[in-house]
């Protein structure tokens, strides 16, 4: 039912291919501020310089902010383009219920934070060497006034554009749900490659983007909204921000610890988090919402609406 909203409203190919323009142009003119500030430090040296470099190439807080302003221009994009291009209702590409359910939301956060928490603690315990006393109080306190304002704006872009825009778009036309699901979560993976992470662990960490991306994909077909995924991908960005950085990250800030352990292939890592840690959070919002009839909403059609709001067909 949630991919099937899009349906309802304008959704031609050719429509879909202008929205991810609108949003790549959104995106593009978002990264301008950040640019122009690297240029004015480094010259024309910034086109040669390795990725690592340039994103610490100004002051962490500054460039957080910067880089983060970006996806606040995407977003806004994407919502231009939903609303005007497709004639839809912003409200259904975020949910089937009435509202967004912001109690969803937050038990989703509450849920990841606690995750997230815990395991840089156990981490903590088990390899108190491979973590590094960062706290500043100055630094951190404005790290954490643009954590709060504008990761949650970032994560809820990316939210909206693959486990939104793209689920909705992609099933309309495939008819079926699991397609949207599996493509969504090879894009959303694939675009983290070129992330310093993927040239320091190797490139079995894009297991865990890609896993990432089926288990905030699972949530939304199964929950029949976006409130968890929104919740889960701004609690996950926010904590790490906050508690723990390294050199080999792409936002690199005033966090609490710093990692200085010496970049490997995280295999059994990435191996608890998608066997051990993924299930164990589906079974806990299952559990908590009710959800029943798995393969009907993962593998099931997408049926067009009885009464369309607008009589266009792709």
């Amino acid at each position: 039912m949630y991919i099937a909203q899009a349906l309802r409203y304008r959704y031609s190919f050719w429509r879909y291919i202008v929205g991810i323009i609108i949003v790549a142009i959104g995106i593009t003119l978002g990264q301008v501020p950040w640019t122009f500030a690297v240029f004015m430090k480094e010259g024309f040296a910034m086109f040669e310089m390795p990725q690592t470099e340039l994103l610490s190439s100004l002051e962490s807080n500054f460039s957080l902010f910067l880089l983060l302003l970006s996806y606040a221009v995407g977003l806004a994009a994407l919502f231009f383009a939903v609303k005007y291009l497709h004639e839809q209702p912003i409200l259904t590409l975020s949910t089937t219920r009435k509202s967004l359910d912001v109690k969803r939301v937050m038990f989703s956060f509450l849920i990841t934070a606690i995750l997230i928490v815990g395991g840089i603690f156990i981490g903590y315990l088990l390899e108190p060497e491979s973590f590094q006393w960062n706290f500043n109080l100055v630094p951190f306190l404005i790290l954490l006034v643009i954590a709060v304002v504008l990761i949650p704006i970032q994560t809820s872009f990316e939210e909206y554009l693959f486990r939104g825009y793209l689920m909705q778009g992609i099933g309309a036309f495939a008819k079926n749900k699991w397609i949207p699901l599996l493509i969504t979560s090879l894009i959303f993976g694939g675009l983290h490659i070129a992330n310093p992470e993927v040239a320091s662990y190797g490139y079995f960490i894009m297991a865990s983007y890609i896993g990432i991306g089926l288990l905030l994909g699972i949530i939304t077909l199964m929950d029949e909204g976006l409130e968890l995924a929104l919740g889960f991908h701004a609690a996950n960005n926010l904590f790490i921000a906050l508690l723990l950085t390294s050199e080999n990250t792409a936002f690199q800030t005033h966090s609490i610890f710093k990692d200085i352990s010496t970049p490997e292939i995280l295999g059994w890592e990435v191996f608890i988090e998608i066997l051990i840690i993924y299930p164990v959070v589906l079974g806990i919002f299952a559990k908590k919402y009710g959800w029943s009839n798995w393969k009907n909403k993962l593998f099931g059609k997408v049926e067009k609406p009885e009464t369309l709001k607008l009589s266009e067909e792709p």
